[in-house]
């Protein structure tokens, strides 16, 4: 029998083999059946810069123990050598918690105490989406909005939908507006889930996905000491960690005041860092917020490192990933009235639509998501909605039997 040293953000543990001749894959099975990880979630190497990996991207660059084959002796691991070992997730010790002395003082320390110490957070230097691209037409009429309508006195929010492309530049041609309830200083979204089947049925024709969330700031912000609020960083943390889009972009709209002393429209564009995001999927954040909390802080329900100190307040800045911003003259209009808005879109403006664009071919005149969206609420969406957006995709004629239902639709006023 031999016993090797494993060594995890756990501390150092020990692990029992055959012997020498045992295989990576038997040892990842001990490691499995003594230390309770899954082998799916192991990654192991006998170098120790395993351990600063922050993510499973650069665990990939630990490639000495990914061949299950190899003799362990061919690593020179011998009876009492010492391994390193990262995974995902939480795990519970064997033997309930740890308590050990730790520092000058003899400070008992837990194994939470000892997983919050390896959680450092740290400024991510590059996103995963190299840059985001606005359709002007979608950019304009939600800054128009806020701007005249809301007088950026209201928060307002919606989804980004576009496409992804290899090199990780992503497109943006159309925003999805949710039910929602803007504040001052909150945007609560009311979220509509028969609406989103729907919206999602339309982007799945046009060959088109959810990319990011946009929302607006107040005026009264222009005068923070901060890029995005705390209440900001959840919002954005949350939607962000309930996709598994590496490109996710969060785009935020602020009034900003020029030389002159006028106040201009400013887009700006960033990606939650990978850190920020295991932090809220694992439940690190505190979500109450009062009044006094300061904005530009966010509480963490334990201490996190940050530089070298344990902190559980973090600079917002930490979370945030700068996206390079551009421009593009996308497929679809953007002249129908928008969801959600504070006038209820109704069969008249469906008419006028159609009617100010009867010189066009008629699928070129239904080449508007928003008008897709309120049309979609009388079809079928598992197969009428995205067929129908599918020739909207191609240009291409539009079946006679949709042409009817709409031109029948714009009628009925």
């Amino acid at each position: 029998m031999m016993m090797l040293r494993v060594r995890s953000r756990d501390g150092l543990e020990r692990v029992t083999v055959d012997g020498s001749h045992t295989t990576v894959s038997q040892l990842k099975t001990q490691i499995q059946d003594q230390l309770q990880i899954p082998i799916h979630n192991q990654t192991l190497s006998a170098d120790r810069n395993l351990l600063l990996a922050k993510s499973p991207e650069e665990f990939l660059g630990f490639t000495d123990m990914t061949d299950p084959n190899l003799p362990i002796c061919s690593l020179n691991l011998s009876h009492g050598s010492i391994l390193y070992l990262a995974y995902e997730g939480e795990r519970t010790i064997r033997g309930g918690p740890a308590v050990t002395p730790a520092g000058s003082f003899g400070r008992k320390m837990t194994v939470d105490d000892l997983i919050a110490r390896q959680m450092r957070v740290s400024r991510q230097e590059k996103s995963h989406c190299d840059s985001v691209s606005f359709d002007r037409d979608c950019a304009n009429a939600f800054q128009h909005y806020v701007n005249e309508s809301l007088a950026f006195a209201v928060k307002r929010g919606g989804f980004m939908y576009g496409s992804v492309s290899e090199g990780g530049e992503v497109e943006v041609n159309f925003v999805y507006e949710p039910p929602q309830q803007g504040m001052e200083d909150n945007l609560i979204l009311m979220r509509d889930a028969e609406e989103e089947k729907r919206v999602d049925a339309i982007a799945q024709g046009l060959g088109m996905r959810r990319v990011g969330f946009i929302f607006s700031q107040t005026v009264t912000q222009d005068k923070k000491e901060y890029t995005l609020s705390n209440v900001e960083v959840l919002l954005a943390a949350q939607l962000h960690a309930e996709t598994e889009l590496k490109e996710w972009v969060t785009a935020v709209v602020k009034l900003e005041i020029n030389e002159d002393g006028g106040a201009d429209v400013h887009f700006e564009a960033f990606q939650m860092s990978d850190m920020c995001v295991r932090l809220f999927r694992e439940g690190w954040f505190e979500t109450e917020i009062g009044p006094q909390d300061d904005p530009k802080l966010s509480k963490m329900k334990k201490e996190v490192v940050v530089g070298v100190k344990d902190l559980k307040e973090v600079d917002n800045d930490f979370f945030l990933v700068v996206v390079k911003i551009l421009d593009h003259q996308g497929p679809l209009s953007c002249t129908f009235p928008i969801e959600n808005r504070n006038v209820e879109t109704t069969m008249r403006a469906l008419k006028t639509h159609m009617d100010r664009a009867r010189s066009l071919p008629f699928v070129k005149r239904i080449s508007d998501f928003h008008l897709l969206l309120f049309v979609a609420r009388f079809l079928d969406v598992g197969s009428d909605v995205p067929a129908l957006a599918e020739c909207v995709r191609l240009q291409s004629n539009v079946p006679e039997g949709y042409e009817l239902l709409i031109d029948s639709m714009a009628n009925t006023c």
